[in-house]
């Protein structure tokens, strides 16, 4: 493999052409008219414009994207995350026309895209799984006998869906119906399907993902787990590795569980197996990601390896060489995603300029990063500039870490979540490790978050005049 096209834009394409170029591949970036500056153009050895700002009009153009890779003789096409990374069609046609998809086979991607295939899959591997019904429905009060029969709360799921698009959580009968019907839309409006299906509601879930890794020789392995609980809107914000409450057995329990989820569907390169995990520490599958996870750094440092450098090698025939046994958890590691979102009003996206842009640096701490300072953010695409990334001896090491790192890192013209990470990385039920999914509902409010903001102010304030003091003292004493 000589030459890779990264079909996606921002922090992920350099993170990938950073590994491409290690490994003497040489890098092509596609971009649209609104990127035509961003800094993936420029880190690529080759750049090619694929379209319009809009990225039905650009990104998403999957016949496009391979006419490119054809034209530049590309051997390797790999789609990051987001846009093309879990279209089966699009894997399907890059390996028609003979380049190498750097990701699974579109039969799997396929199979785990539907949840209810997912489901169906790796049921004959005894699996847990949350109690509920494994068919879609549309039929309401078939839904109402399913869920009398299950018991409320109930969660309703587009069996397409994913990112919290079409889920409605139902606490009584009486809003069943009105819930339904409201899922129904949404999943047909987002996905283009409207089936739905539901499971029994877990009640305080922890959302506890495992890192596979397969390659076409029969090897499958896992690099841990992730701890990806603190959510706005079913979305993740603050991940770490490994879990603070996962004891040796459950997690090797979990990854043999995730290995064999990957095993149900012949899977091949890199993937996340995702599970919910109730009060009581019982892990039920949830879905599997059939592509690069956002927060794959963190298992990256603990397990101590380039989970993209060995999505190329395995997409390229060899066999992976490490085994099982091998693989051991060193140290803590932190993410923040660092979007450009108002934590002060609902997370609601924030476009401008970045009329200040500075990157905190230092040993534990890592950026994989896609702005730069003067940069406009694009209403067009995802809010994410970057991910933040501390990583520690400890947890408490990796906190105190990323709560500096937060505090250097200088962001003007635009709100980011850095704020709120470092609300989390101070509060009492995220450093005790006992949060679950409704972190945000239960502890952050805008007003918690000003009252911290000025708080910290007053007290930088106050440091400022006494140090001011100290130093006119200084400057009053006599000289002989």
């Amino acid at each position: 493999m000589k030459k890779i096209l990264v079909a996606n834009r921002g922090e992920i394409a350099i993170r990938v052409m950073k590994t491409a170029q290690k490994m003497g591949i040489k890098t092509v970036a596609v971009y649209s008219k609104a990127d035509r500056n961003a800094p993936h153009v420029r880190f690529a050895d080759e750049a090619v414009c694929i379209g319009e700002p809009p990225s039905n009009q650009s990104y998403l153009l999957g016949s496009k994207i391979i006419e490119v890779a054809k034209s530049l003789h590309v051997d390797g096409i790999h789609p990051g995350y987001g846009f093309l990374s879990e279209n089966a069609d699009f894997a399907e046609e890059v390996e028609k026309n003979g380049i190498i998809f750097i990701g699974p086979k579109s039969k799997a991607i396929r199979m785990m895209g539907s949840k209810l295939a997912a489901k169906e899959a790796v049921k004959k591997y005894d699996i847990p799984m949350v109690p509920g019904i494994d068919e879609a429905i549309t039929d309401v009060a078939k839904a109402k006998e399913i869920a009398k029969e299950i018991g409320f709360p109930i969660l309703i799921k587009a069996s397409a869906g994913g990112g919290g698009k079409g889920m409605r959580i139902v606490e009584k009968e009486k809003d069943l119906e009105s819930q339904m019907k409201r899922a129904i839309s949404e999943a047909t409006s987002a996905f283009g399907d409207g089936s739905v299906f539901i499971e029994k509601y877990v009640t305080s879930p922890r959302h506890i993902e495992i890192q596979v890794m397969a390659d076409g020789h029969g090897n499958i392995l896992h690099f841990f787990e992730r701890e990806c609980s603190i959510q706005r809107r079913h979305q993740k914000v603050v991940e770490e590795a490994p879990s603070s409450i996962l004891t040796p057995e459950l997690r090797a329990e979990m990854g043999e569980a995730a290995v064999k989820v990957a095993k149900s569907c012949d899977y091949l390169g890199a993937g996340t197996v995702e599970f919910l995990m109730d009060a009581d520490h019982r892990f039920y599958f949830l879905e599997m990601n059939t592509r690069l996870q956002v927060e794959h750094p963190v298992s990256e440092l603990i397990a101590g390896v380039d989970l993209v450098e060995l999505q190329i090698k395995v997409a390229r025939g060899e066999a992976l060489d490490i085994k099982q046994e091998d693989l051991k958890i060193n140290g803590h590691a932190l993410e923040l995603r660092v979007y450009a979102e108002d934590p002060l009003n609902d997370f609601l996206p924030s476009v401008g300029n970045l009329e200040t842009y500075v990157l905190p640096i230092g040993e534990g701490i890592r950026v994989d990063n896609g702005f730069e300072q003067g940069m406009d953010v694009p209403i067009y695409y995802d809010p994410m500039l970057s991910k933040l990334i501390s990583y520690g001896k400890t947890r408490e090491e990796a906190m105190q870490l990323m709560i500096r790192a937060i505090d250097n890192y200088h962001i003007e013209g635009v709100q980011t979540t850095l704020p709120f990470g470092k609300f989390v990385c101070e509060h009492e039920a995220f450093r005790s490790g006992n949060f679950d999914t409704h972190f945000v509902k239960n502890y952050y409010s805008p007003e918690k978050l000003k009252n911290q903001t000025t708080q910290e102010a007053k007290i930088a304030a106050m440091m400022a005049l006494k140090q001011y003091l100290k130093d006119q003292q200084l400057l009053r004493i006599p000289t002989a």
